[in-house]
């Protein structure tokens, strides 16, 4: 097994100081015949609970296990090295948002610029921001009246950069969703949902000759985008007392949901490239005070809008979005391909009941 994601220098080094951030966007594989995964799971690594082989595939064992995130395993046995630091938040507002906006210009110098990035792009700040950093094509997918369509032109259009659209029909996604749920190895709706439209649209990136696909992932975990952060402590979905506790519980959930999202990207024939989640960017949002994550009007992300006037119109920085299964109208179509296959919404979670029967 190699080291994916990272130089096998920066891990050692990382190994060494215990450093959970040490520039990279992620890595996973093997340094030195041992074995590591970064503090954030960007990239998927999984053991045989059986034979302790490790594969990056979990298709590739018999009985896969996730190997958790910020782990080294070492001769002796599984280590835990690394945990997200809690840093005292910046207090300074203009030096809070120079240190993000300072960071996503740091993670611009790290992509690469071979021609062979496409752009997965929805016309909210995140991909929009995405977008200005990479030097390849936009696509976004969706039903036609969607509204990631509709407002995908519409950013585009301000920004002047090309987009091309990839249209969902229900034939089209009806195929897809045994494939989807395999490659990601569960059958539940939401993420069922939310992969699909990735894949689709990779699956066209993929077709077109491009071998990465530069995504927004980690934006809303990150900079506080969930309606359930900007409610804390009164959302029962989050036990934090605090937006910025509620931030960093959210940004526990991206190892299980990342692993999700590059299994379904390479199913289709591409590597995901995730700017917003370099370490840079991880470590200038972890030290954001909680009126810059969500703001007294309840705008959510605000530091990461602030800081993407650099490169965006106000119109696409300040611009809200809807998440990728409801904008695409992924969600709405699945539920209907649900009850026409007889699984009717009075049954209990009745769309994950149709995914797996067509697994």
């Amino acid at each position: 097994m190699t080291l994916q994601g990272a130089d096998p220098t920066v891990v050692r080094r990382a190994i060494e100081t215990r450093d959970p951030l040490p520039g990279t966007a992620g890595f996973a594989g093997a340094v030195d015949g041992e074995f590591v995964r970064d503090v954030l799971g960007r990239y998927p690594l999984f053991s045989d609970s059986e034979t302790d082989d490790l594969a990056f595939d979990p298709g590739e064992l018999a009985s896969p296990e996730r190997v958790e995130p910020g782990v080294h395993v070492t001769a002796d046995g599984e280590q835990r090295r690394w945990t997200l630091p809690t840093p005292a938040p910046v207090t300074d507002r203009r030096t809070a948002v120079a240190g993000v906006r300072d960071a996503v210009a740091e993670s611009a110098e790290t992509l690469p610029d071979d021609g062979r990035t496409a752009v997965a792009f929805s016309g909210g700040v995140d991909s929009a921001l995405v977008a200005t950093l990479v030097d390849g094509p936009c696509y976004v997918v969706g039903f036609p009246e969607s509204h990631d369509v509709t407002q995908a032109r519409r950013a585009a259009a301000a920004m002047d950069v090309d987009l091309t659209v990839v249209e969902v029909t229900p034939e089209r996604l009806e195929a897809a969703v045994p494939t989807v749920a395999r490659a990601i190895g569960r059958t539940n709706a939401m993420d069922v949902g939310i992969a699909l439209p990735l894949y689709l649209v990779a699956e066209r990136v993929a077709a077109d000759g491009f071998d990465r696909l530069a995504v927004g992932q980690g934006a809303d975990e990150l900079f506080g985008g969930y309606a359930k952060v900007a409610r804390a402590p009164d959302d029962p979905r989050v036990d934090a007392t605090t937006v910025r506790g509620a931030a960093r519980e959210m940004m526990g959930t991206l190892p299980t949901q990342l692993e999700r999202d590059v299994l379904g990207l390479r199913a289709a024939g591409v590597e995901p490239v995730a700017p917003l989640l370099h370490d840079s960017v991880v470590s200038a949002a972890l030290a954001l005070p909680g009126e810059l994550l969500v703001d007294d009007r309840g705008e959510r992300k605000k530091a990461l809008r602030l800081a993407a006037r650099e490169w965006l119109p106000d119109t696409v920085a300040f611009q809200e979005k809807k998440a990728v299964q409801y904008g695409s109208l992924v969600a709405r179509e699945l539920d209907r391909l649900a009850r026409q296959a007889g699984f009717k919404r009075r049954m209990d979670d009745h769309v994950t009941k149709y995914v797996e029967s067509r697994v």
